[in-house]
């Protein structure tokens, strides 16, 4: 196994979520994977982010496939731990997970010193590579998360200091437990999702706070909210949260539309461009499943927000 590249890691501002790769709420065919990866390296993006959960592995085979073709020092790339594949009955199918895959993988929680291990290692064989540059733990706050906290952070910042990955973190969508894990001062980096976001951001508060106080970098996820900011024209049945999109949020995600408007970008490029502002922000990962998402997110990172908008916003957020 070779040893990461010494140099300290700057994340891209904006990277490639690749949980679509593993077919999320529907298949994605081995075209659109080929489109959407292929899209993504032509468009500039540099970070890629799987994990074995996204398909019971499929993701991460997918992904490890096609960035086969591009030179390794040239891309970051993060997986996750936490949750081992082990043989399941293939007798139907894992959409109970939110993946159309069949059921003949299962998981398993392992937060061990052994689990956090395996779990890289087998992640190395599905992508065909010989390193990752960062390690998260995925979920503690649906597993054991005691023993996320006191077993897997310290085994993940030894591989670290072993040389075996860049950086380490943790992944949730847990502000509490992200905050815990900051604490510990054990980790490099947070993936936050959808607690900082144009739409929401009390929940993070006091994590961006501890995130800053301890050096820890934050990769903002979900920053769509499940779909609410994804289009500029707010449908009545726009989700959040993976479920239908209360009045209230519904009233304030047209709010945002129509300053957006008044500036002369659309409510999906402030929400791409938003989390970035917070200084412990270092990189926006979108999920993306075809050619064309890509494209299209592409063109909204490049977008440069009026900072009118921003003020705009600013003083809605203060009534």
């Amino acid at each position: 196994m070779t040893s990461p590249d010494p140099s300290p890691l700057v994340l891209p501002e904006f990277g490639f979520g690749a949980a679509q790769l593993g077919n999320l709420f529907r298949e994605t065919t081995e075209e659109e994977a080929d489109g959407a990866v292929r899209a993504a390296w032509e468009a500039g993006l540099r970070y890629f982010d799987t994990a074995p959960h996204y398909g019971v592995g499929l993701s991460e085979r997918r992904l490890g496939e096609r960035l086969a073709g591009y030179p390794r020092e040239e891309y970051v790339i993060s997986t996750k731990v936490g949750r081992l594949l082990r043989p399941g009955p293939g007798t139907g199918d894992d959409m109970d997970s939110g993946f159309a895959v069949p059921d003949d993988v299962v998981r398993q929680w392992d937060f061990s010193e052994a689990g956090v291990r395996r779990s890289h290692a087998e992640s190395l064989e599905r992508l065909g590579l010989t390193r990752v540059d960062i390690l998260f733990a995925h979920d503690p706050e649906e597993g054991p998360t005691e023993q996320a906290l006191s077993e897997g952070l310290p085994a993940l910042a030894r591989m670290r200091d072993e040389g075996l990955v860049r950086a380490v973190g943790v992944g949730s969508k847990d502000a509490d437990v992200l905050t815990r894990a900051v604490r510990t001062g054990l980790i490099d980096l947070v993936m936050l999702s959808g607690r900082y976001t144009l739409l929401e951001q009390d929940a993070s508060r006091e994590l961006l706070e501890e995130c800053v106080r301890h050096d820890v970098g934050v990769v903002a996820v979900s920053v769509f909210n499940s779909g609410l900011l994804a289009r500029h024209e707010v449908p009545d049945d726009a989700h959040y949260e993976y479920g239908d999109a209360p009045a209230h949020l519904l009233e304030r995600a047209r709010e945002l539309a129509g300053i957006a408007e008044r500036h002369g970008v659309t409510l999906p490029d402030l929400a791409v461009h938003f989390p970035l502002r917070h200084p412990a922000v270092r990189s926006v990962a979108l999920g993306m499943r075809t050619a064309e998402q890509v494209r299209s997110n592409a063109q909204r990172m490049t977008r440069t927000i009026p900072a009118a908008a921003w003020d705009e916003i600013q003083a809605g957020l203060g009534r």
